[in-house]
Formats: structure tokens, sequence, C-alpha cells
């Protein structure tokens, strides 16, 4: 039996958006508080320490 890989949505079904820094799933009220105006999300709880660590990490370098 062949499967489809096609994905049927029914209507009242939402896609969760993203983070565009790490792929990771966020919340429709993340997304709206935190994007910014063209939707577009520089960072996400699951990331933003990351983000912030390499900053950190830039910084040092600079100055040693």
């Amino acid at each position: 039996m062949a499967y489809s890989h096609t994905l049927a949505l029914a209507p009242e079904t939402t896609i969760m958006p993203r983070c565009d820094h790490c792929d990771a799933h966020v919340s429709e009220n993340f997304a709206r508080v935190f994007a910014n105006e063209d939707g577009y999300l520089h960072a996400c709880p699951n990331c933003a320490a990351n983000v912030g660590i390499a900053e950190v990490s830039k910084d040092r370098a600079r100055r040693a």
C-alpha cells in the first residue's frame, strides 16, 4: 500500500510560528509580542541564551 506524504490540515488547524534563528516552534503569543514589524523572530527562549553567549564571546575576543 502506498502512503502519501502530503499533509492535509483541517480548516481550523493552524501551524505554529517558528524562530528564525534556531527553527524551534514558538507560541502565537510569543511571535505576536517579540517578532519585529516584518514578522521576523531573532531569537526564542530555546536559543536566546545561546545567542547571548555568542555575543559575549565575540566581545571578549575583541578585548583580548
